[in-house]
Protein backbone atom coordinates (compact mmCIF):
# COMPACT_ATOMS: atom_id res chain seq x y z
CA UNK A 1 0.00 0.00 0.00
CA UNK A 2 1.23 3.51 -0.81
CA UNK A 3 2.00 5.93 2.00
CA UNK A 4 -1.19 6.74 3.88
CA UNK A 5 -2.50 10.22 4.57
CA UNK A 6 -2.46 11.83 8.01
CA UNK A 7 -6.11 11.15 8.84
CA UNK A 8 -5.83 7.48 7.85
CA UNK A 9 -2.68 7.00 9.93
CA UNK A 10 -4.45 8.54 12.93
CA UNK A 11 -7.36 6.12 12.66
CA UNK A 12 -5.83 2.90 11.32
CA UNK A 13 -2.53 2.69 13.24
CA UNK A 14 -3.39 0.12 15.91
CA UNK A 15 -1.71 -2.60 17.95
CA UNK A 16 -2.18 -6.13 16.69
CA UNK A 17 -5.65 -7.53 17.20
CA UNK A 18 -5.95 -10.27 19.83
CA UNK A 19 -7.71 -13.63 19.49
CA UNK A 20 -10.91 -11.84 20.51
CA UNK A 21 -10.83 -9.90 17.18
CA UNK A 22 -11.77 -6.59 18.82
CA UNK A 23 -12.41 -3.70 16.44
CA UNK A 24 -11.51 -1.03 19.00
CA UNK A 25 -8.16 -1.52 20.74
CA UNK A 26 -8.70 -2.62 24.36
CA UNK A 27 -7.09 -1.24 27.48
CA UNK A 28 -4.12 -3.23 28.75
CA UNK A 29 -4.44 -2.50 32.47
CA UNK A 30 -1.60 -4.66 33.71
CA UNK A 31 1.54 -3.66 35.54
CA UNK A 32 3.58 -6.58 34.17
CA UNK A 33 3.61 -9.25 31.45
CA UNK A 34 4.43 -12.94 31.80
CA UNK A 35 7.34 -14.72 30.13
CA UNK A 36 7.03 -17.79 27.95
CA UNK A 37 9.99 -19.28 29.77
CA UNK A 38 12.92 -18.39 32.00
CA UNK A 39 15.03 -17.97 28.86
CA UNK A 40 12.43 -15.66 27.29
CA UNK A 41 12.40 -13.46 30.41
CA UNK A 42 16.17 -13.25 30.47
CA UNK A 43 16.16 -12.34 26.80
CA UNK A 44 13.66 -9.54 27.34
CA UNK A 45 15.85 -8.00 30.04
CA UNK A 46 18.93 -8.34 27.84
CA UNK A 47 17.09 -6.68 24.99
CA UNK A 48 17.50 -9.45 22.43
CA UNK A 49 13.86 -10.61 22.67
CA UNK A 50 10.86 -8.56 21.60
CA UNK A 51 7.76 -8.05 23.71
CA UNK A 52 6.55 -6.27 26.82
CA UNK A 53 7.77 -7.05 30.30
CA UNK A 54 6.66 -4.18 32.58
CA UNK A 55 4.33 -1.24 31.90
CA UNK A 56 6.84 1.31 33.14
CA UNK A 57 9.05 0.09 30.28
CA UNK A 58 6.29 -0.30 27.69
CA UNK A 59 2.71 -1.37 27.15
CA UNK A 60 0.60 -2.09 24.04
CA UNK A 61 -1.39 1.12 24.63
CA UNK A 62 1.66 3.34 25.00
CA UNK A 63 3.31 1.68 22.02
CA UNK A 64 0.30 2.37 19.81
CA UNK A 65 0.43 6.05 20.78
CA UNK A 66 4.18 6.18 20.05
CA UNK A 67 3.68 4.50 16.67
CA UNK A 68 0.98 6.99 15.66
CA UNK A 69 2.89 10.06 16.74
CA UNK A 70 6.08 8.86 15.06
CA UNK A 71 4.26 8.37 11.77
CA UNK A 72 2.58 11.76 12.10
CA UNK A 73 5.81 13.60 12.88
CA UNK A 74 7.91 11.65 10.39
CA UNK A 75 10.34 10.27 12.97
CA UNK A 76 11.79 6.83 13.61
CA UNK A 77 10.81 6.43 17.25
CA UNK A 78 9.35 8.08 20.34
CA UNK A 79 8.76 8.03 24.06
CA UNK A 80 5.58 8.96 25.92
CA UNK A 81 5.53 10.43 29.42
CA UNK A 82 3.19 11.16 32.31
CA UNK A 83 2.85 14.85 31.42
CA UNK A 84 4.06 17.46 29.00
CA UNK A 85 6.51 18.88 31.53
CA UNK A 86 7.95 15.40 32.11
CA UNK A 87 8.67 15.29 28.37
CA UNK A 88 10.29 18.74 28.47
CA UNK A 89 12.49 17.77 31.43
CA UNK A 90 13.53 14.43 29.94
CA UNK A 91 14.32 16.25 26.71
CA UNK A 92 16.98 18.14 28.65
CA UNK A 93 18.06 15.68 31.34
CA UNK A 94 18.59 12.68 29.06
CA UNK A 95 21.20 14.56 27.02
CA UNK A 96 22.83 17.19 29.25
CA UNK A 97 25.49 16.86 31.93
CA UNK A 98 27.41 19.21 34.19
CA UNK A 99 29.45 21.66 32.14
CA UNK A 100 27.09 21.68 29.16
CA UNK A 101 25.46 24.76 27.67
CA UNK A 102 21.93 25.23 26.27
CA UNK A 103 20.68 27.98 23.98
CA UNK A 104 16.96 28.69 24.33
CA UNK A 105 14.47 31.05 22.83
CA UNK A 106 13.51 33.83 25.23
CA UNK A 107 9.82 33.17 24.46
CA UNK A 108 8.94 29.84 26.06
CA UNK A 109 6.48 28.48 28.64
CA UNK A 110 7.08 29.63 32.21
CA UNK A 111 7.71 26.13 33.61
CA UNK A 112 10.15 25.31 30.81
CA UNK A 113 12.02 28.49 31.68
CA UNK A 114 12.02 27.46 35.36
CA UNK A 115 13.75 24.18 34.46
CA UNK A 116 16.39 26.13 32.56
CA UNK A 117 16.74 28.86 35.20
CA UNK A 118 16.60 26.90 38.44
CA UNK A 119 16.85 23.12 38.01
CA UNK A 120 19.49 22.63 35.32
CA UNK A 121 21.92 25.26 36.71
CA UNK A 122 21.92 23.35 40.02
CA UNK A 123 23.21 20.40 37.98
CA UNK A 124 25.92 22.44 36.33
CA UNK A 125 24.16 23.25 33.05
CA UNK A 126 24.42 26.80 31.68
CA UNK A 127 21.74 28.53 29.59
CA UNK A 128 21.71 31.50 27.21
CA UNK A 129 18.45 33.08 26.03
CA UNK A 130 18.08 34.61 22.59
CA UNK A 131 15.44 36.83 21.02
CA UNK A 132 13.48 34.65 18.59
CA UNK A 133 13.93 37.06 15.68
CA UNK A 134 17.58 38.06 16.16
CA UNK A 135 19.60 35.87 13.79
CA UNK A 136 22.94 37.42 14.72
CA UNK A 137 22.26 36.75 18.41
CA UNK A 138 21.56 33.06 17.72
CA UNK A 139 24.90 32.70 15.95
CA UNK A 140 26.75 34.57 18.70
CA UNK A 141 25.23 32.42 21.45
CA UNK A 142 27.08 29.22 20.49
CA UNK A 143 29.96 28.16 22.71
CA UNK A 144 32.38 25.21 22.59
CA UNK A 145 30.30 23.47 25.29
CA UNK A 146 26.89 24.10 23.65
CA UNK A 147 24.99 20.81 23.41
CA UNK A 148 21.40 21.81 22.60
CA UNK A 149 19.22 24.56 21.16
CA UNK A 150 15.62 24.60 22.42
CA UNK A 151 12.63 26.52 21.04
CA UNK A 152 8.86 26.62 20.95
CA UNK A 153 7.17 27.58 17.70
CA UNK A 154 4.65 29.12 17.83
CA UNK A 155 5.93 30.37 21.18
CA UNK A 156 3.92 30.48 24.40
CA UNK A 157 2.06 32.82 24.91
CA UNK A 158 2.91 35.41 22.25
CA UNK A 159 2.60 32.97 19.30
CA UNK A 160 5.92 34.16 17.87
CA UNK A 161 7.13 32.00 14.98
CA UNK A 162 10.74 30.82 15.06
CA UNK A 163 12.60 30.01 11.82
CA UNK A 164 13.38 26.30 12.19
CA UNK A 165 15.26 25.88 8.92
CA UNK A 166 17.69 28.66 9.85
CA UNK A 167 18.30 27.30 13.36
CA UNK A 168 18.66 23.75 12.09
CA UNK A 169 21.46 24.90 9.82
CA UNK A 170 23.24 26.53 12.75
CA UNK A 171 22.84 23.43 14.91
CA UNK A 172 24.21 21.16 12.20
CA UNK A 173 27.23 23.38 11.64
CA UNK A 174 27.98 23.38 15.38
CA UNK A 175 27.05 19.68 15.94
CA UNK A 176 24.33 20.65 18.43
CA UNK A 177 20.98 18.96 19.11
CA UNK A 178 17.97 20.94 17.87
CA UNK A 179 14.91 20.48 20.11
CA UNK A 180 11.47 21.88 19.21
CA UNK A 181 8.34 22.05 21.36
CA UNK A 182 5.55 21.49 18.80
CA UNK A 183 2.66 21.60 21.28
CA UNK A 184 0.84 24.64 19.86
CA UNK A 185 0.93 23.53 16.22
CA UNK A 186 0.47 19.74 16.61
CA UNK A 187 1.84 17.34 13.99
CA UNK A 188 -1.23 18.02 11.84
CA UNK A 189 -0.18 21.62 11.16
CA UNK A 190 3.59 21.35 11.44
CA UNK A 191 6.28 18.65 11.39
CA UNK A 192 9.55 20.08 12.76
CA UNK A 193 11.54 17.05 11.55
CA UNK A 194 11.03 18.34 8.00
CA UNK A 195 12.92 21.48 9.05
CA UNK A 196 15.79 19.62 10.71
CA UNK A 197 14.61 19.18 14.31
CA UNK A 198 16.31 16.31 16.16
CA UNK A 199 13.92 16.15 19.11
CA UNK A 200 10.22 17.03 18.97
CA UNK A 201 8.29 17.55 22.20
CA UNK A 202 4.55 17.58 22.91
CA UNK A 203 2.33 18.25 25.85
CA UNK A 204 -0.30 15.70 24.79
CA UNK A 205 -2.52 17.22 27.49
CA UNK A 206 -3.35 19.99 25.04
CA UNK A 207 -4.56 19.47 21.44
CA UNK A 208 -3.64 15.80 21.24
CA UNK A 209 -6.18 15.01 23.96
CA UNK A 210 -8.34 17.91 22.89
CA UNK A 211 -10.98 17.61 25.59
CA UNK A 212 -9.18 18.52 28.82
CA UNK A 213 -9.35 14.99 30.24
CA UNK A 214 -5.90 13.52 30.81
CA UNK A 215 -2.23 14.43 31.16
CA UNK A 216 0.49 13.18 28.84
CA UNK A 217 3.66 14.08 27.01
CA UNK A 218 5.77 12.81 24.14
CA UNK A 219 9.25 13.03 22.65
CA UNK A 220 9.89 12.02 19.03
CA UNK A 221 13.15 11.59 17.13
CA UNK A 222 15.56 9.05 15.70
CA UNK A 223 16.09 5.65 17.31
CA UNK A 224 19.39 6.51 18.97
CA UNK A 225 18.14 9.69 20.63
CA UNK A 226 14.89 8.09 21.73
CA UNK A 227 16.80 5.14 23.22
CA UNK A 228 18.52 7.64 25.52
CA UNK A 229 15.15 9.13 26.49
CA UNK A 230 13.66 5.67 27.04
CA UNK A 231 16.56 4.64 29.28
CA UNK A 232 16.14 7.81 31.36
CA UNK A 233 12.38 7.29 31.55
CA UNK A 234 12.66 3.66 32.66
CA UNK A 235 14.96 4.57 35.52
CA UNK A 236 13.18 7.71 36.69
CA UNK A 237 9.59 6.49 36.33
CA UNK A 238 7.69 9.34 34.59
CA UNK A 239 5.87 6.77 32.46
CA UNK A 240 2.50 7.40 30.85
CA UNK A 241 -0.31 5.22 32.19
CA UNK A 242 -1.93 2.74 29.77
CA UNK A 243 -5.31 4.37 30.38
CA UNK A 244 -4.08 7.85 29.43
CA UNK A 245 -2.27 6.42 26.41
CA UNK A 246 -5.49 4.72 25.29
CA UNK A 247 -7.41 8.01 25.63
CA UNK A 248 -4.75 9.97 23.75
CA UNK A 249 -4.51 7.44 20.93
CA UNK A 250 -8.28 7.58 20.50
CA UNK A 251 -8.12 11.38 20.54
CA UNK A 252 -5.63 11.40 17.68
CA UNK A 253 -8.31 9.83 15.47
CA UNK A 254 -10.11 13.19 15.43
CA UNK A 255 -7.10 15.54 15.59
CA UNK A 256 -7.33 16.60 11.93
CA UNK A 257 -11.06 17.30 12.11
CA UNK A 258 -10.68 19.23 15.36
CA UNK A 259 -7.70 21.29 14.21
CA UNK A 260 -9.46 22.31 11.01
CA UNK A 261 -12.31 23.72 13.11
CA UNK A 262 -9.98 25.30 15.70
CA UNK A 263 -8.10 27.06 12.89
CA UNK A 264 -11.25 28.18 11.09
CA UNK A 265 -12.74 29.63 14.28
CA UNK A 266 -9.45 31.29 15.25
CA UNK A 267 -9.10 32.94 11.84
CA UNK A 268 -12.61 34.39 12.08
CA UNK A 269 -11.95 35.60 15.63
CA UNK A 270 -8.81 37.39 14.40
CA UNK A 271 -10.87 39.23 11.78
CA UNK A 272 -13.33 40.36 14.46
CA UNK A 273 -10.63 41.49 16.93
CA UNK A 274 -8.81 43.53 14.28
CA UNK A 275 -11.97 45.62 13.82
CA UNK A 276 -12.29 46.50 17.52
CA UNK A 277 -11.02 49.94 18.50
CA UNK A 278 -10.39 48.79 22.08
CA UNK A 279 -7.92 46.11 20.93
CA UNK A 280 -4.43 47.56 20.42
CA UNK A 281 -2.99 44.63 18.50
CA UNK A 282 -3.67 41.00 17.60
CA UNK A 283 -1.14 38.17 17.41
CA UNK A 284 -1.71 35.15 15.17
CA UNK A 285 0.86 33.20 13.10
CA UNK A 286 -1.05 33.48 9.81
CA UNK A 287 -1.94 37.16 10.20
CA UNK A 288 -0.58 38.96 7.13
CA UNK A 289 0.56 41.94 9.19
CA UNK A 290 2.67 39.59 11.33
CA UNK A 291 6.34 40.35 10.47
CA UNK A 292 7.03 36.60 10.60
CA UNK A 293 4.05 35.74 8.40
CA UNK A 294 6.09 34.23 5.55
CA UNK A 295 7.98 31.93 7.94
CA UNK A 296 4.72 30.90 9.61
CA UNK A 297 3.14 30.09 6.24
CA UNK A 298 6.19 28.05 5.26
CA UNK A 299 6.20 26.04 8.49
CA UNK A 300 2.49 25.71 9.36
CA UNK A 301 -0.26 24.57 7.00
CA UNK A 302 -2.80 26.65 8.95
CA UNK A 303 -2.50 29.34 11.63
CA UNK A 304 -3.50 27.24 14.63
CA UNK A 305 -6.17 27.60 17.29
CA UNK A 306 -4.56 30.19 19.56
CA UNK A 307 -5.06 33.94 19.29
CA UNK A 308 -3.48 36.70 21.35
CA UNK A 309 -4.48 40.34 21.73
CA UNK A 310 -3.86 43.41 23.85
CA UNK A 311 -6.95 44.98 25.36
CA UNK A 312 -6.77 48.67 26.19
CA UNK A 313 -6.69 49.46 29.91
CA UNK A 314 -3.89 47.17 31.02
CA UNK A 315 -4.14 44.45 33.67
CA UNK A 316 -7.16 45.99 35.43
CA UNK A 317 -9.20 46.14 32.24
CA UNK A 318 -7.99 42.65 31.37
CA UNK A 319 -9.26 41.31 34.70
CA UNK A 320 -12.64 43.00 34.24
CA UNK A 321 -12.85 41.56 30.74
CA UNK A 322 -12.10 38.02 31.92
CA UNK A 323 -14.61 38.27 34.75
CA UNK A 324 -17.28 39.41 32.29
CA UNK A 325 -16.90 36.38 30.01
CA UNK A 326 -19.80 33.95 30.16
CA UNK A 327 -19.00 31.30 27.55
CA UNK A 328 -15.22 31.12 27.80
CA UNK A 329 -13.57 29.07 30.54
CA UNK A 330 -10.95 30.75 32.73
CA UNK A 331 -8.19 28.17 33.06
CA UNK A 332 -4.50 27.84 32.28
CA UNK A 333 -5.07 24.93 29.91
CA UNK A 334 -5.46 25.14 26.12
CA UNK A 335 -6.35 22.98 23.14
CA UNK A 336 -9.76 22.04 24.52
CA UNK A 337 -13.06 21.75 22.64
CA UNK A 338 -14.18 24.57 24.97
CA UNK A 339 -12.90 28.09 24.34
CA UNK A 340 -10.51 29.33 27.01
CA UNK A 341 -9.28 32.81 27.93
CA UNK A 342 -6.06 33.36 29.88
CA UNK A 343 -4.14 36.37 31.23
CA UNK A 344 -0.52 35.13 30.92
CA UNK A 345 1.08 37.89 33.02
CA UNK A 346 -0.83 36.82 36.13
CA UNK A 347 -1.01 33.06 35.49
CA UNK A 348 1.20 30.99 33.17
CA UNK A 349 4.09 33.51 33.18
CA UNK A 350 3.49 35.12 36.59
CA UNK A 351 6.86 33.88 37.93
CA UNK A 352 8.61 36.24 35.52
CA UNK A 353 9.27 39.77 36.74
CA UNK A 354 7.42 42.63 34.99
CA UNK A 355 10.65 43.48 33.17
CA UNK A 356 11.14 39.86 32.09
CA UNK A 357 7.55 39.73 30.85
CA UNK A 358 7.93 42.88 28.78
CA UNK A 359 11.22 41.59 27.36
CA UNK A 360 9.28 38.72 25.73
CA UNK A 361 6.31 40.92 24.72
CA UNK A 362 3.95 39.84 27.51
CA UNK A 363 2.23 43.13 28.28
CA UNK A 364 -0.11 43.73 31.26
CA UNK A 365 -3.18 43.75 29.01
CA UNK A 366 -2.19 40.78 26.85
CA UNK A 367 -4.79 38.00 26.63
CA UNK A 368 -4.49 34.54 25.07
CA UNK A 369 -7.51 32.77 23.64
CA UNK A 370 -7.58 29.05 23.00
CA UNK A 371 -10.36 29.09 20.43
CA UNK A 372 -12.65 26.10 20.89
CA UNK A 373 -15.11 24.22 18.73
CA UNK A 374 -18.27 26.12 19.68
CA UNK A 375 -20.05 28.04 16.94
CA UNK A 376 -17.91 31.03 16.03
CA UNK A 377 -20.86 33.42 16.36
CA UNK A 378 -21.24 32.43 20.01
CA UNK A 379 -17.51 32.79 20.67
CA UNK A 380 -17.44 36.28 19.18
CA UNK A 381 -20.67 37.32 20.92
CA UNK A 382 -19.18 36.41 24.30
CA UNK A 383 -16.01 38.42 23.67
CA UNK A 384 -18.05 41.34 22.35
CA UNK A 385 -20.25 41.54 25.43
CA UNK A 386 -17.19 41.23 27.72
CA UNK A 387 -15.52 44.17 25.96
CA UNK A 388 -18.63 46.28 26.55
CA UNK A 389 -19.09 45.15 30.18
CA UNK A 390 -15.41 45.79 31.08
CA UNK A 391 -15.31 49.45 29.96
Amino acid sequence: MSKQNFETIAIRTQVQQSDHREHSVPLYLTSSFTFESAEHGAGLFRGDETGHLYSRYGNPNTQELIDKLSLMEGTEAGVVTASGMAAVYIGFAAFLKSGDHVIASSSIFGNSKHILNAILPDRGVEVTYVDCQDHSAWEAAFKPNTKMLFIETPANPTLTTVDMAYLSGLCQSHDVLFSVDNCFATPYLQQPAKFGADIIIHSATKYIDGQGRVLGGALLGNKALMAQCQDFLRRTGAALSPFNAWILSKSLETLAVRMDRHCSNASQLVTYLQDQSEIDFVTYPHLESNPLYEIARRQMSQGGGLVGCQVQGGAQRGARFLNALKLHSLTANLGDTRSIATHPASTTHSKLSPAEQLAVDITPGYLRFSVGLEHIDDIIADIDQALIASR
